[in-house]
C-alpha cells in the first residue's frame, strides 16, 4: 500500500535518473526552468513534470520572476531519508561485523582441529 509520506515521496522522486540530474545542478545553486531543461533531450512539458515531482516531494521549490519560473533546490527531505538509510547500514555492518568474527572463530577452531 502506498501511503505517501515524506519518505515515499522522497524515495520516489529521486528514483529517476532526469530528477536526479536536476538536483545535481541545482545543487550548484538556483536555475530557471529554461536552464534546468537545456541538457536533455526531453520536451519543456516533461521537465515540468519532473519539477512537479520535486516539488510535491519538497525537494524543489519554484518562484515566479516575472515571466521565467526560478528553482531552487531544498536538501531537508534528502537528509532524511539519508537517516533513513544510514539506520540500515548501521544495521546491516553489525550484522556483517558479527559474520566475519564468526566465520573467523570457526576458521580458528578447524584450524585447530
Amino acid at each position: 500500500m502506498v501511503t505517501n509520506t515524506g519518505l515515499d515521496l522522497t524515495f520516489g522522486a529521486l528514483s529517476d535518473p532526469t530528477r536526479r540530474a536536476i538536483l545535481a545542478r541545482l545543487s550548484e545553486g538556483n536555475a530557471t526552468v529554461g536552464e534546468l531543461a537545456a541538457p536533455f533531450a526531453v520536451s519543456r512539458p516533461a521537465i515540468s513534470k519532473h519539477l512537479r515531482v520535486l516539488e510535491r516531494a519538497g525537494l524543489v521549490h519554484r518562484s515566479r520572476d516575472g515571466r521565467l519560473s526560478r528553482c531552487a533546490l531544498d536538501a531537508e527531505p534528502m537528509r532524511d531519508a539519508a537517516e533513513w538509510v544510514d539506520t540500515y547500514r548501521q544495521f546491516w555492518e553489525g550484522r556483517l561485523d558479527a559474520l566475519a568474527l564468526y566465520l573467523d572463530n570457526d576458521d580458528a577452531r578447524e584450524g585447530s582441529e
